[in-house]
């Protein structure tokens, strides 16, 4: 498996896995020792990379994680986020906190769940408006020097607050969403980070799914499912959309690769320093994934995808990851 950097040391496989849908908000959770099976079966298969947060569930992803993960531990880089106030007792989620106790009392929770002594990359999972990003940076900078964490992350954030927070403590990545379809980043974060050094991990690589050619006007998402709200996934919108996906689908046979694997390969070929994390929940999607990895797109082809792209109207505004608002400055 090729690896990437992000930051300066942060060394992991060129792909990762966004672990949320083994658990939470995707529809119904998957069966626990299949998903256990999952995870370790992708570290065989070279995926070094693990996303999880502790609002997955709330708690039980990093759970997951931790157990699937622990005897492979030397092995694998894992990410996880604070930034969420959640009810112990509901699990609901009542807004966003990342005053410095708060964040100390989430880390020493997310290592008990992930089995860790050290958590590889400390995400704020949305920005806390009340709670000034020098703060954080410097928390999460105390939380380093004690050990207890080796990188700092930010999810989406803005152009500012990357820089602020930069100047404070070093931002190893930031995971903001980014795909064909979703192309926000490319204004002022993608440059940020390449004028900084931070490494970028997009969520929702796949289009939370849309863009691998499975969904269709007359797919039903479970109300477990985040996206039976999201306004791309409405019937209306997604069959206007799939004019998107034909597009992607016409490409992928000129390529001999499926939808799944050019929309991954575009996200590889923009920078060397961007990991995608997309879900996975079988065998056969790490496998269809991966092969991504060693497809080629030339300048050529990435020109077409673009020109392409640019002529067909997505309908719906960009999707939100159902947890609150997302915070961009």
């Amino acid at each position: 498996m090729h690896k990437r950097t992000l930051g300066s040391t942060l060394e992991v496989s060129a792909l990762g896995i966004g672990a949320m849908g083994l658990s939470a908000n995707l529809g119904p959770a998957a069966d626990r020792q299949q998903a256990i099976a999952l995870l370790r079966a992708a570290v065989d298969r070279g995926i070094t990379f693990f996303d999880t947060g502790e609002a997955y569930g709330p708690f039980i992803n990093e759970e997951l994680v931790g157990e699937a993960l622990e005897p492979l531990r030397d092995q694998v880089v894992i990410a996880t986020k604070f930034g969420f106030r959640i009810d112990p007792s509901t699990g609901a989620l009542s807004g966003v906190d990342s005053r410095p106790e708060h964040i100390r009392e989430v880390v020493d929770a997310s290592l008990k769940r992930l089995r860790t002594d050290t958590i590889d990359l400390l995400y704020q999972h949305r920005v806390d408006p009340n709670v000034p990003i020098e703060d954080v940076a410097g928390t999460v900078g105390e939380l380093i020097a004690e050990g207890k964490v080796k990188h700092f992350g930010l999810s989406e954030a803005g152009a500012s607050t990357i820089r602020r927070a930069h100047a404070v403590q070093p931002v190893a990545a930031v995971q903001n969403q980014y795909s064909l379809w979703t192309r926000e980043p490319e204004a002022d974060v993608l440059p940020t980070c390449e004028e900084l050094g931070i490494g970028f991990v997009p969520w929702g690589p796949l289009g939370t799914g849309f863009l691998t050619g499975t969904i269709d006007a007359n797919t039903r998402f479970d109300s477990t499912d985040l996206r039976s709200n999201f306004p791309r996934f409405t019937p209306e919108a997604m069959k206007a959309n799939l004019a998107f996906v034909d597009m992607i689908r016409t490409f992928a046979a000129y390529k001999q690769a499926t939808p799944a694997q050019i929309a991954l390969a575009w996200l590889l070929a923009q920078k060397p320093w961007i990991v995608p994390i997309p879900g996975m929940n079988a065998l056969a999607h790490i496998d269809e994934n991966l092969t991504s990895a060693d497809l080629t797109l030339t300048s050529e082809d990435l020109r077409e995808i673009d020109r392409a792209a640019s002529k067909i109207d997505i309908r719906g505004a960009r999707l939100d990851e159902g947890l609150l608002s997302l915070s961009e400055d």
